[in-house]
């Protein structure tokens, strides 16, 4: 790993991020964001819109992290629904919604149905998360209580299992075929972040979007040390040294502090990103380290297909038309320049 390519001296960080969503990704800027997916014909579908604002609360440290953390997950599983609900499209099974939907769909109205899914989809990815990544941890290292009572070795294996299995849990979906694609995907986001950061300029000092083309995006690495799986890393690191300061209460109370404490870690986890993202000193070099071991699972090398629909989201984000729906025509394609279409034989 060679951190000189991945926190470049020269480049100009931004505000911008994204998310690998199925067969696409998702890029949000300070004004607009896109969600931009390849589609079976080859073609990319982009739809965009105006970024949410939270006003005051995104000024206030700590706050802002608490707020980003659980808008990212909503916005996340949202922009996943919203990508399959685009590939769906073009599927010969029709999905048949269960008879407890078709009520909700009749009672309240499909907007109500939506809203149903998307927030029963984010509960239980919640509870996915606390059981096995903080329950499950703590209830386990409760049984070495037989062997010693050192609060200090408790809380050490702790954190340590409970990494450990956050880790083995990624690498493990990693090879299923679906989850390997988003991972690329993740690749072709970071690369193209990367190339805008880096983007020559202009005569008037703006940046050339122009060079943002495929060949520009291909030598980048697909690392990233502003990325959400760096705050994931934050998040466990910190609550690993946090959790020392608890001692070694009862299972019940342990449970009850460690949610307690969720809201503080995210906001910490937040602010150490966001300096993360601005700096490229020895100590946040150091402290990126484990966030970009994780993203050597998390991404992968993306294909020239994947880098056109990261440039595609890119520019769909930074151009000064109103919030839409386009598609991009790709068949037979030639060279890629956004807007520009392909030239079709």
């Amino acid at each position: 790993m060679d951190l000189n390519k991945i926190f470049l001296k020269d480049a100009c960080p931004t505000k911008m991020g994204g998310q690998a969503v199925m067969e696409g990704i998702m890029m949000k800027g300070e004004k607009k964001t896109a969600l931009a997916v390849r589609l079976p014909d080859e073609d990319i579908q982009v739809n965009t819109s105006w970024t949410k604002t939270y006003g005051k609360s995104m000024k206030i440290p700590l706050v802002r992290g608490v707020v980003a953390f659980f808008d990212s997950l909503v916005y996340g599983v949202k922009t996943l629904m919203d990508s399959a609900e685009i590939l769906g499209e073009y599927e010969d099974e029709e999905y048949e919604p269960s008879k407890f939907e078709q009520w909700v769909e009749r009672k309240f109205g499909s907007k109500a149905l939506w809203n149903f899914v998307l927030y029963t989809s984010v509960i239980f990815a919640l509870a996915f998360t606390v059981g096995i990544f903080i329950i499950l941890p703590t209830g386990v290292v409760n049984v070495l209580k037989i062997v010693t009572d050192s609060i200090f070795w408790l809380n050490f294996v702790e954190g340590i299992l409970r990494i450990g299995l956050f880790v083995l849990y990624v690498w493990a979906i990693s090879f299923m075929p679906d989850i390997k694609r988003v991972f690329q995907f993740h690749g072709a986001e970071h690369k193209t972040i990367h190339a805008f950061e880096n983007l020559p300029t202009k005569e008037d000092g703006t940046p050339d979007r122009d060079a943002l083309t495929v060949d520009f995006c291909r030598d980048y690495p697909t690392l990233h040390p502003r990325c959400g799986t760096s705050f994931l890393m934050f998040v466990f690191i910190i609550a690993f040294a946090l959790h020392f300061l608890l001692g070694w209460p009862s299972l019940a109370l342990r449970i009850i502090t460690r949610l307690m404490l969720l809201p503080v870690i995210a906001g910490l986890s937040y602010e150490l990103l966001k300096w993360a993202g601005r700096s490229n000193n020895w100590v946040v070099k150091i402290l990126s380290l484990p966030g970009l071991w994780l993203q050597l699972i998390t991404t992968k090398e993306p294909d020239d297909s994947m880098l056109e629909v990261a440039i595609a989201s890119i520019n769909a984000v930074c151009d000064d038309e109103e919030p839409c729906e386009k598609k991009i025509q790709t068949k037979e394609r030639v060279r890629y320049e956004y807007p520009q279409v392909w030239e079709i034989d």
